[in-house]
């Protein structure tokens, strides 16, 4: 029902539309029934502000100024130390950049500095003294530049009103044993009602997540999201928003968190042959490849660079989205200016993950944004290669799998085998040439000797037609050896190390990983923890653990190895050997190793930081300066020697070199 009012007095009000359209689902549950024409309820999919729990659109006018926290208008955001750029932003070239995931309740739910009332909540992240706050501020001035966070759009995996969200007992739980089942157990009775989850399960993609902000009813959550922007700023850092944009929680025409698809059914999904909804990427797959759907990404992410003042954007499973639409969100960003929307275009840095799989594979459905599609855009991805070069192994495969770092061939650890010495010293070397091309940038086309003694381009390292690498330019690789996915740094290195290795020489091995990542020509990447050997109790999916496995302490006073096995849905099928990690004592960091991480990637910061060598911007400097020895068929397996020259690229025979 229209009403006939003035936009004072639209203001503050709620609606929802009322849709009739034929639905594919609609008289009967699909595939089974033939569809029909139904009157969905549905919120505005271009919603701004919401009630709880996105129940109903709110009406608002998010430019008034009693949503912008003062100086909001003015806000200058950290301008890049090695920028000659002249803009109030700095216009960040991509390599200059070092990133730091982080998940908002991580940040705090569990902190003690915080008040209680902003614990998991984007207000604390202006807490003065504030232990992560803190901690924040101690890396900006090392070197970091930017906190990726976490899906921080509207998702519907939470309950946002917090007296519907359920509770477990963190004291009971510290009491039980290390290697228990009864955290786990506790967690799981509540893990779909209590306050945590990861967020990948989008609602609405253009309203703050409610959940985050003391008051999830209308408005206070744009004020609040923004606060958080601008303390960030403070502290020295600029802000990357996790999007997903590649599937929606839901579809139907009755679910509550189904909004697209009641709007208009059937199209912003991707369909298979049989007229069901593709679900590869867990549920409800998009359509990127449709003009509107297309539309809205761009729309969207224009809105959270000028509405929000984003300085970057994470694409989840990025490879499901097409190239087109992609670049089109990279030109529309970049076309926004400090002078006509208060924002540095140039300045947004988008990545994402590029895998390749599923119904968009070798391009069936079109040129995707994956990793062999994006050289020359100027876009980034995770470079898997690094990770599984350094750690060993791959996410779906047994996770004892050793790597170059974590003992194949040198320290083999006997728990799985892994094939004979001649076989684990030829994958060593695999392994080191990942690495090599990672240091380099992951470029496609930069030259090395390789084991054999040969001149091989990167997309050809490790074996002939590997595309190991995959870049044309250092930006668009973004290095990474842990990420929220997965088990953490050193729960990778718990697993991988062979029994023998003392504590020491772990917390080493996760030092010598965040070297690697830091020092290589490219973007770095970090997980929040990497620097504190954080652990998860050896969890390997834990985006509905809660907060007591996915704890941070930014004090260093606890660590989280031996909390309780982790959750049974995910991990059960591992629980007969990693019971025994998580209940011996000697395994467990305690506050001085946990410091000296910290000091560690305080260090290796700075050492990036501190010259442009390690911060090469195109793949012409890369070759002409970077260079590694110990390769060729009489190379000591395991040992690599990199050398950076700011001379004519001999490899430091003139000029400086590092």
């Amino acid at each position: 029902v229209a009403h006939n009012l003035s936009a004072a007095e639209w203001e503050g009000r709620w609606y929802q539309y009322a849709v009739e359209a034929y639905h594919p689902w609609g008289g009967g549950s699909h595939p089974s029934g033939a569809g029909g024409v139904v009157t969905s309820v549905a919120t505005d999919p271009y919603s701004r502000s919401l009630a709880a729990d996105g129940e109903r659109t709110h009406i608002c006018d998010i430019s008034s100024p009693e949503l912008k926290p003062a100086g909001w208008d003015a806000l200058q955001k950290p301008a890049s130390r090695h920028s000659s750029s002249n803009s109030n932003t700095g216009g960040f070239e991509p390599t200059d950049m070092a990133i730091y995931e982080l998940h908002v309740r991580d940040f705090s739910a569990l902190d003690e500095s915080v008040p209680w009332e902003l614990r998991g909540k984007y207000g604390a992240f202006a807490v003065e003294g504030g232990s992560g706050v803190k901690h924040l501020k101690a890396l900006a001035e090392s070197g970091l530049t930017h906190v990726h966070l976490l899906p921080t759009y509207d998702f519907g995996s939470v309950p946002e009103r917090q007296q519907y969200q359920k509770w477990v007992d963190h004291d009971w739980m510290g009491r039980c044993a290390p290697d228990s089942e009864e955290q786990q157990a506790a967690l799981a009775g509540v893990a779909n009602d209590d306050a945590y989850n990861w967020g990948y399960d989008p609602v609405h993609y253009g309203v703050p997540e409610g959940s985050y902000s003391t008051e999830p009813d209308g408005s206070r959550r744009v004020l609040e999201y923004r606060q958080m922007v601008s303390a960030l700023s403070a502290l020295g850092l600029r802000v990357v928003c996790d999007v997903v944009y590649n599937h929606t929680q839901s579809a139907g025409p009755t679910d509550r968190a189904s909004v697209l698809d009641k709007v208009v059914p059937g199209y912003y999904h991707r369909r298979n042959f049989e007229g069901g909804y593709e679900a590869s990427t867990c549920c409800n797959n998009t359509a990127s490849e449709h003009a509107m759907v297309e539309r809205l990404i761009v729309d969207d992410l224009v809105h959270w660079a000028r509405d929000y003042k984003v300085d970057g954007f994470r694409f989840d499973l990025m490879g499901h989205l097409m190239l087109r639409t992609v670049t089109r969100a990279r030109d529309a960003l970049r076309s926004l200016t400090l002078a006509k929307d208060g924002v540095d275009g140039p300045g947004i840095y988008l990545y994402g993950e590029g895998w390749d799989y599923a119904e968009v594979d070798k391009g069936r459905v079109g040129v995707n944004a994956s990793q062999l599609n994006l050289g020359g855009s100027g876009v980034g991805s995770f470079n898997d290669r690094l990770r599984e070069g350094v750690m060993g192994g791959s996410p779906f495969g047994d996770p004892r799998t050793q790597g170059f770092l974590t003992g194949l061939f040198f320290a083999p650890n006997g728990f799985i085998d892994q094939g004979t010495p001649d076989e684990q010293r030829k994958r060593v070397v695999e392994d080191s040439e990942k690495i090599i091309a990672a240091m380099a940038g992951n470029l496609r086309s930069y030259r090395f000797t390789n084991r054999e003694g040969r001149e091989v381009e990167g997309k050809d390292a490790a074996w002939a037609g590997s595309n190991v690498a995959y870049a044309a330019a250092p930006r668009e690789t973004v290095n990474y050896v842990s990420a929220h996915d997965n088990e953490t740094l050193f729960d990778g290195i718990t697993l991988r190390a062979a029994a023998a290795t003392p504590l020491a020489v772990r917390c080493r091995l996760n030092h010598v990983a965040m070297s690697i990542t830091a020092l290589s020509q490219g973007v770095p990447f970090f997980h929040a923890g990497d620097e504190l050997l954080r652990s998860k109790s050896l969890d390997r999916d834990s985006y509905n653990s809660g907060d007591w496995f996915n704890r941070l302490d930014f004090t260093g006073e606890t660590h989280n190895l031996g909390v309780g096995l982790p959750g049974r849905e995910k991990n059960g099928d591992r629980y007969s050997y990693i019971a025994g990690l998580l209940r011996d004592p000697a395994l467990k960091p305690g506050k001085a190793e946990i410091t000296r991480a910290t000091q560690h990637i305080r260090e290796v910061l700075g050492i990036r930081s501190s010259s442009p060598l390690f911060r090469l911007r195109t793949a012409e400097d890369v070759q002409a300066r970077v260079r590694f020895y110990n390769t060729g068929p009489e190379q000591i397996p395991g040992v690599l020697v990199m050398c950076i020259s700011d001379g004519d690229g001999d490899g430091g025979s003139s000029g400086q070199g590092m």
